[in-house]
């Protein structure tokens, strides 16, 4: 199998979403526009970024849901950006789910505690795309097409493949999928939450069913693969967190490169490792919620995600920033850091949302009889 660059790696298709235009919301007005902050579409609807800031600083908080600190660096993204602006940056639920964070919009709808901003996996995206508002922002150029909705309704931010993350200390490096079947993994595999809903979860099961000889939408290979590791006593129920990983409760668990990458800097034994024949990639999906509490600051948030500093922030975390083969090509990319991402090896598959839609269907009717 050839070597897949990362520059190649960064300008592959994700899942491509349909965006559906949603009514807005009362307008509510900012001060020194003529234009109200959550019907804006850009900075230039608000006089520019100085009235974009002001706006944002008038609001003074931003909510931001399901983003644990140390899930592609968000801890020093949301530090930076408070910092930068002096918004308090309020974070619900760092350990939820997509699902989670539709769910909390839905039923905080109306409340000043509701999300303002979400980053989502692209199955749960698609199907909520009424919920967005559309916005580009100053760099929305430089992000590929088929990374985006040409409106703005959502766009893909960071990305990375799935992999397995291990203790080399406790467990022997496992050379492929299929070798966590072994008795020396005998309940010591986890999988990032519950696949049904979870991003990181699913994206497990597809990357299993690649390496048993099905493909991202026929995951029946995948879902029987953690079947017969919950019949061989492998696999361990519990959602991994830095806090299992340390203790050595979760010693093998199944996650998105960057996120295994980032534990490595509290347990010194950590690898990670991607198979080759079954590399799996993924972006996720950042969009504003129509109903913002905070709709100048969540555009704010936007145009620093976007910005070379907040992509940056991204990769130095070991996620793939969706600017980055821009930024390289003006040399505004940290090199060190782009230099240190995982190694993969092989062809590169990143699922439409028609495969995933029909991997879901697969997945609701079976994961509960496999694994139950």
């Amino acid at each position: 199998m050839r070597t897949l660059t990362r520059t190649a790696a960064l300008t592959l298709a994700a899942a491509t979403i349909t965006a559906v235009t949603a009514c807005s919301p009362p307008e509510k007005k900012t001060e020194g526009s003529s234009a109200s902050a959550a019907t804006a579409t850009s900075a230039a609807d608000l006089g520019g970024m100085d009235g974009l800031v002001a706006a944002a600083k008038k609001e003074g908080q931003l909510n931001v849901i399901a983003l644990p600190p140390d899930w592609a660096n968000y801890g020093e993204i949301i530090k930076a950006f408070g910092d930068k602006y002096g918004i308090k940056v309020d974070s619900a639920q760092p350990n939820g789910s997509s699902q989670d964070e539709i769910n909390a919009a839905k039923q905080l709808k109306g409340q000043d505690k509701a999300p303002d901003v979400f980053d989502l996996g692209g199955t749960v995206a698609s199907a909520n795309t009424a919920m967005f508002a559309p916005y580009k922002s100053a760099t929305f150029a430089e992000v590929p097409d088929t990374l985006k909705d040409a409106n703005g309704t959502w766009v893909n931010d960071y990305g990375g493949y799935m992999s397995i993350g291990y203790d080399s200390a406790k467990v022997p490096a496992p050379t492929s999928v299929a070798d966590l079947l072994k008795p020396e993994y005998k309940g010591k595999v986890a999988l990032n939450g519950d696949p049904t809903q979870a991003g990181a979860a699913f994206g497990g099961v597809q990357m299993a069913a690649l390496a048993g000889g099905g493909t991202v939408e026929d995951i029946a290979p995948g879902v029987e693969f953690f079947g017969k590791l919950k019949k061989a006593g492998n696999f361990l129920p519990v959602d991994p967190s830095p806090t299992t990983i340390q203790s050595g409760q979760t010693p093998v668990v199944f996650d998105w490169d960057y996120l295994n990458v980032a534990q490595a800097a509290k347990v010194k034994t950590w690898k990670t490792f991607v198979p080759s024949g079954a590399v799996l990639g993924s972006y996720y999906v950042q969009a504003i919620n129509k109903d913002a509490p905070h709709p100048a600051a969540a555009r704010l948030w936007q145009e620093f995600l976007y910005s070379d500093q907040g992509q940056n922030l991204w990769l130095k975390g070991g996620a793939r920033p969706v600017r980055a083969e821009a930024m390289q090509k003006a040399g505004t990319l940290d090199a060190a850091a782009f230099a240190a991402l995982p190694k993969v090896e092989g062809t590169p598959v990143i699922p439409t949302e028609a495969q995933n839609t029909k991997a879901k269907e697969y997945l609701s009717a079976n994961w509960a009889k496999a694994i139950g």
